[in-house]
């Protein structure tokens, strides 16, 4: 993976546009408090045109969905891109995609939005993994003000977590959706995964498939080029009832302990709990004896 450098930082008063590059918008109140707090803030948000249009479970054809992109990144006004929610979709963007010739700006979003923030990352420009929208208002105070430190240029505190394989890594972070990124291996939108510290969360996956994305991560080398791996929540991964299963935990140990590499788990991000803004391609430090990820570098001023 190439270092990543993240656009200049966000001051109030900038503009920041909506799109919804995946799944259609169904929170709408949820949605409404998430542009409420960036409005409070001091921000100006303008919802581009499509951003609540509906084709099916996406937020409108594939090309309609991509000009919402394109009209953000073409705004000589625009510093920053908020992504509404996640589901699907993001990765049908990608088909005869480029982001070359456009000013960087801040791409804020997670889940879905792990396509474009993976792809954004071919070109050297740090997006953030970070709450979508329809996520941001229910957050802790403290994780709305840590996405508004990172992306206001002030430095982020070390996110604790439980340390599982011990020793240091450094390396370039990559926060990624399991799913997602599995289904992104082998095509231009995978980055070049050596020396990366793999930030992992998902949702809504029994153990068995958890098992089944890892094993194909080990089986193409994958995760034999990482530094690092920070395990993030992995919610409603429950194993189904009444049948024999492992628990996610036991797959993620079982995959991931026989590595030689360290591994800290129980990190604060992900779905349905605390979703602690986490910066693209930024270099980081991950102590598997400590349980803690930091950051290396700060936003430039």
């Amino acid at each position: 993976m190439r270092p990543c450098q993240p656009p200049l930082p966000l001051q109030p008063g900038d503009l920041l546009r909506v799109i919804a590059p995946s799944g259609t918008l169904r929170e709408f109140e949820a949605f409404q408090r998430g542009v409420q707090i960036w409005r409070s803030r001091g921000y100006r948000v303008e919802l581009t045109p499509g951003y609540d249009d509906r084709w099916g479970y996406l937020a409108g054809k594939d090309g309609d969905r991509r000009q919402q992109l394109l009209t953000a990144l073409k705004d000589p006004d625009c510093r920053g891109i908020l992504c509404a929610r996640g589901g699907y979709g993001g990765a049908r963007l990608l088909e005869d995609w480029s982001w070359a010739g456009h000013e960087p700006k801040w791409l804020i979003g997670f889940s879905d939005i792990t396509s474009l923030l993976m792809s954004l990352s071919q070109q050297g420009i740090s997006g953030v993994h970070a709450p979508l929208l329809t996520t941001l208002a229910a957050e802790p105070d403290w994780s709305v003000q840590r996405l508004f430190d990172w992306v206001e240029g002030r430095s982020l505190a070390p996110l604790q977590g439980t340390g599982w394989s011990g020793g240091q890594a450094t390396g370039l972070l990559l926060p990624i959706n399991l799913t997602v990124a599995t289904n992104l291996l082998g095509t231009p939108a995978q980055p070049d995964f050596a020396d990366t510290i793999l930030a992992l969360e998902d949702v809504g996956e029994a153990p068995y498939r958890i098992d089944r994305m890892l094993t194909q991560w080990r089986l193409c080398g994958a995760l034999q080029q990482v530094k690092g791996i920070a395990v993030g929540r992995f919610s409603q991964c429950d194993p189904p009832a009444n049948i024999p299963s492992f628990t996610v935990e036991e797959v993620l140990r079982d995959r991931l302990g026989d590595l030689g590499i360290p591994v800290v788990s129980n990190l604060p991000f992900g779905h349905d709990g605390v979703n602690a803004a986490l910066p693209v391609g930024i270099s980081v430090q991950l102590d598997g004896d400590r349980g803690l990820l930091s950051l290396n570098e700060t936003v430039p001023n």
